[in-house]
């Protein structure tokens, strides 16, 4: 089975290809000559995921997955949120990102935090959504060099490493993006036999 992953992020390609079994080949949207911007315009994450799924799946023909992540923070009231990935405006990167939460709970003894993705699958026009989501806490400083976004922050609750300390594997194991991935690989499994 081929099947589109709708992302511009290499990290998050890198990151299901490793966890897909071999019989689910991942294509990107190089792969399919898709090179402009995706919409996200909603402001929840399911509604985003379907509107990148349904993008190609309309404009290019292809079965077709996408995520949004978004990282939810108690003492800032949910926020980055949908607005996780352009937290410090339009054309941030993630250390940008970072150091704007930072600044945003210096001080601040509530870190609970959680991350939580939505997966919108789009196969011939009917789509199907999976979730996880992983509690934790915002620490005070960049913990560790892998991983990408808020990996270097986030401290899943019950583990002693940040994301960005963690190998893809161990990541993928215990992951927001992880667990919905795992409930992705499971419903296209049957599909495939």
């Amino acid at each position: 089975m081929k099947i589109v992953f709708a992302t511009n992020n290499p990290n998050k390609l890198a990151e299901i290809r490793q966890l897909m079994p071999k019989v689910i080949e991942i294509l990107s949207l190089k792969d399919i000559n898709c090179l402009e911007e995706l919409p996200e315009t909603s402001d929840t994450l399911e509604d985003n995921a379907a509107q990148k799924a349904f993008y190609v799946f309309d404009n290019y023909g292809h079965n077709c997955f996408a995520d949004d992540t978004g990282l939810e923070i108690d003492v800032l009231d949910g926020r980055p949120g949908v607005y996780s990935a352009r937290y410090a405006g339009p054309e941030c990167k993630a250390e940008d990102n970072i150091q704007k939460i930072l600044g945003e709970m210096k001080g601040e003894m509530n870190r609970d935090a959680s991350f939580r993705t939505i997966i919108s699958l789009v196969i011939d026009g009917k789509e199907f959504q999976f979730a996880g989501e992983i509690e934790g806490q915002i620490i005070l400083e960049k913990w560790g060099e892998k991983g990408f976004g808020y990996d270097p922050i986030f401290l899943a609750d019950g583990h002693e490493k940040s994301f960005a300390q963690m190998s893809i594997e161990e990541k993928g194991a215990i992951s927001h993006r992880g667990q919905a991935v795992k409930k992705l690989i499971q419903f296209l499994e049957k599909r495939v036999k």
